[in-house]
């Protein structure tokens, strides 16, 4: 059913962030036209967070190890905040040239995608003990429809 996820940074000078993206982060891209850059991301994972709004969204950028990430771009004269430890992860930002700032996190918590150490696709279960909340029994019931 979905296959992807398509992100949109929104930027004041986005020629200098799509440059930053290609030059800088290496991230593969094509060109469709106009100078639009559409940049490929490595696998991804989303997660719904609780908030006082909808419509809220944002990005974090993952790697392996945030301190040789902070070290690999800072020989290409980016400076990153400080890497904090965050319990769930190292967490360290980065100013995009247009004015942005986007977070580089190494994740200590499960990862959907396979990689060592994390969940496989498909195996995290709600606790038997997890109350059964509302929207618990909601999604549940719109699951058994989509199925109908």
């Amino acid at each position: 059913m979905i296959n992807g996820a398509h992100v949109v940074i929104y930027s004041k000078k986005p020629d200098l962030d799509r440059a930053f993206l290609q030059d800088v982060l290496g991230l593969p891209h094509v060109e469709v036209g106009g100078g639009w850059l559409i940049f490929a991301l490595p696998p991804s994972e989303v997660a719904v967070h609780p908030g006082s709004k909808n419509g809220v969204h944002e990005l974090y950028l993952t790697c392996d190890d945030v301190k040789a990430f902070v070290t690999a771009v800072g020989k290409r004269g980016v400076r990153c905040g400080a890497v904090k430890d965050q319990g769930w992860g190292l967490l360290t930002t980065l100013r995009l040239p247009g004015g942005g700032e986007l977070g580089v996190y190494e994740a200590r918590h499960a990862r959907p995608n396979g990689k060592p150490g994390s969940a496989k696709p498909g195996s995290a279960k709600p606790s038997k003990n997890a109350p059964k909340t509302a929207a618990r029994k909601l999604a549940k019931r719109a699951v058994k429809r989509a199925r109908r």
